[in-house]
């Protein structure tokens, strides 16, 4: 396969905008009624759990909620409920959000029995609304995201996120954010348009490399990093910003290469001194959004909220690493070794 553009992987990352058009107008009602239903709650603590994909999305959800609704997020390990049998304790009518497109795991399915039983509010957001996770959980928010038949989730990890910033802007009041979830579909046609070429060109023959964010970003580069291994059999790993420089920077040297996810936010501070410290090892360093002189700049679209822009970033990257992927002989669709629903205890 030499065009990029004929994989699954692309087809159903291009339909990002249209199933978030149609999430946001699906879940409208549903979102209002369980953000009242979570202000007469008042929840002192909010528990995520989840693997892969759906885990990076928990991780951005994390930043999310605590940042803007200063309440506390634990990510519930599923091995406590399906290995150790541990009760859960001190849950009870604290909300416990499952994230899975396929809604089969059994690890998430005891995780969530467990969270029942302990009293919490369990709820999912879930793309298969006829799984058996949703026929657990007390509140189903669907994703919308539809058929999803390539290996490589694209679609349904966008489509999560755009549900956790529909849900918080609202629970919050932000009303600056409420308008940036609304113009997502437009945002991520933009970000699907934008040309990432410079970056493909830059890591494609990467071995190893790392991706970093922080905040709101540090899920998308979490997100990345599993994609390059997963599509194109680089050894990447993600890093916040701020933990890089405590250890892992003493394997960046001469050409080793960076793909940098900037938040939008007060999460930002001290990019600029990273940046200028890698370059001064002769790092090859992409950026999403910012240009520095020596590192290759990613265009992003305009008038990004710093909620959104996390969202607006992944999707153009979903682009370029389908491209590397394929300019590196990988079929993006079938990864070996992989299946597109893994079923772990």
């Amino acid at each position: 396969m030499n065009d990029p553009t004929r994989t699954l992987m692309y087809a159903e990352a291009s339909q990002a905008s249209e199933v978030a058009a149609l999430q946001y107008a699906s879940n409208a009602g549903l979102i209002a009624d369980l953000v009242q239903k979570l202000r007469a709650l008042d929840p002192q603590i909010i528990f995520t759990c989840a693997r892969g994909s759906s885990d990076h999305a928990a991780t951005y959800a994390k930043y999310l909620i605590e940042t803007r609704l200063r309440i506390p997020v634990v990510s519930q390990a599923p091995s406590i409920s399906s290995i150790y049998g541990a009760p859960l304790l001190h849950m009870k009518n604290q909300p416990f959000i499952l994230i899975s497109q396929s809604g089969k795991s059994p690890d998430l399915l005891l995780s969530a029995d467990a969270a029942r039983k302990a009293g919490a509010l369990v709820i999912a957001f879930v793309n298969d609304t006829s799984s058996p996770l949703a026929e657990l959980a007390e509140i189903v928010v669907p994703l919308h995201a539809g058929p999803e038949k390539s290996v490589a989730a694209t679609k349904s990890y966008i489509n999560t996120l755009c549900a956790f910033a529909h849900l918080v802007s609202h629970w919050s009041g932000d009303n600056e954010a409420q308008e940036a979830v609304e113009r997502l579909p437009e945002t991520l046609k933009t970000a699907w348009a934008k040309d990432w070429s410079a970056g493909a060109d830059l890591l494609h023959d990467a071995h190893s490399m790392f991706v970093l964010g922080r905040g709101l970003t540090l899920g998308v580069a979490q997100e990345a990093a599993l994609k390059f291994k997963e599509t194109s059999g680089i050894h990447a790993e993600a890093f916040s910003m701020a933990e890089v420089v405590h250890g892992p920077m003493a394997l960046v040297k001469s050409g080793f290469p960076l793909l940098i996810f900037p938040p939008l936010d007060k999460g930002a501070v001290g990019l600029d001194a990273i940046v200028h410290q890698f370059l001064g090892r002769n790092a090859k360093i992409a950026v999403a959004g910012q240009q520095f002189d020596g590192a290759v700049m990613l265009g992003l679209p305009e008038r990004l909220n710093s909620v959104t822009a996390p969202i607006a970033m992944v999707q153009s990257f979903y682009a370029m690493v389908n491209a590397i992927s394929v300019k590196r002989g990988y079929d993006p669709d079938h990864p070996p070794m992989l299946q597109k629903v893994t079923e772990t205890i």
